[in-house]
């Protein structure tokens, strides 16, 4: 959605037009008189609508959109009476989009999508593009990210370059409270106002030192033999420790499990024969070619996951929204 209260290009107007002529034709709505309430649509209502969608509740809206919960529900009101239709279905949990909701919803990320890439490709130079702002949970930021990075420096030589490291608790909360304009996570967390979309395929795999004093050689090994975790809130962590249960392995990390803030000090705790160490696909060839760890074969479990983007409820513009385009359409493959 525009910012400001009304469509300044016709195109604007003529897109979200359609977007209610299209909630309009559902089996339930009301027929409405399109062409008489067209310019007065407030696209602000469109963000806000969106940000219920997302958060499943009008109390998580106005969080994302520094609204009071009246507020929000007023815009919502507002929405309803322009389009003649209902969009959300209240309930003791929460709200839920109707077949109209959804279609609108549908129109109106277009909509978005469509404004942040022409605000993108207004100005060619660094100038225009700004600089590039992201954050990233540690195994993406250390083996996926650098050659993106690289790629954007090419087209973009000025540009100002900073990536911010963290677990994936704490990137969805910079993405969540605005500190981060988008951010790439491991994890499967859940925030208001945060949309996590998947990207990449990942895989972890079981590892140790080629001279670990132990051996495993079977699940039920496992039990016996310490493992390496990251910290709480790592996206790695709990996959592995929800693979672990299913397994029917491990609860929870034992006392004594080492426990490491980083995936490269897992990697060389690994290699050093401290524990087990489950690895990122993207990380592990350098590591076994180098014959400093081994993986494990008799494993009757995998463990696969999906790297996302962390997006904010409303546009991703500049040049965090070139990048994210860069990586959509060029995205990199493990060694």
């Amino acid at each position: 959605a525009a910012a400001g209260g009304e469509f300044h290009e016709g195109q604007d107007r003529r897109d979200a037009a359609a977007a209610i002529d299209e909630v309009g034709n559902g089996p339930s709505a009301a027929r409405i008189d399109c062409s008489s309430m067209r310019p007065q649509l407030d696209p602000d209502l469109l963000s806000t609508f969106l940000a219920v969608v997302q958060g499943g509740s009008i109390s998580a809206a106005s969080r994302a959109v520094h609204l009071s919960q009246p507020a929000v529900t007023a815009r919502i009101a507002r929405l309803e009476a322009s389009v003649g239709a209902a969009l959300l279905v209240r309930s003791v949990r929460g709200v839920t989009p109707t077949p109209a909701g959804l279609r609108l919803a549908e129109r109106a990320r277009a909509l978005e999508r469509l404004l942040a890439e022409a605000l993108d490709e207004v100005g060619d130079d660094d100038n225009a593009v700004g600089a590039l702002s992201l954050a990233a949970s540690t195994t993406i930021a250390e083996h996926v990210l650098p050659p993106l990075l690289a790629r954007f420096r090419q087209r973009h030589p000025q540009a100002p370059i900073e990536l911010h490291v963290g677990n994936t608790h704490d990137i969805v909360e910079a993405v969540r409270a605005g500190a981060q304009p988008l951010g790439l996570v491991e994890g499967t967390a859940r925030a208001a106002g945060v949309r996590l979309v998947p990207w990449l395929d990942d895989e972890l795999v079981a590892v140790v030192g080629v001279d670990a004093p132990f051996s495993v050689k079977r699940d039920s090994d496992l039990a016996q033999v310490p493992i390496l975790w990251r910290e709480a809130g790592s996206g790695t962590r709990a996959v592995v420790a929800a693979a672990l249960r299913r397994a029917g392995v491990r609860t929870r990390p034992l006392p004594h499990d080492p426990v490491l803030g980083a995936s490269t000090s897992i990697a060389n705790a690994a290699a050093a024969g401290l524990g087990v160490a489950f690895l990122s696909r993207w990380a592990l060839a350098p590591l076994v070619a180098s014959g400093r760890v081994r993986t494990l074969s008799g494993l009757s479990f995998s463990i696969r996951r999906k790297f996302q983007w962390a997006l904010p409820a409303g546009s991703v513009t500049g040049a965090a929204a070139r990048f994210h385009r860069l990586a959509i359409q060029q995205p990199p493959a493990p060694v």
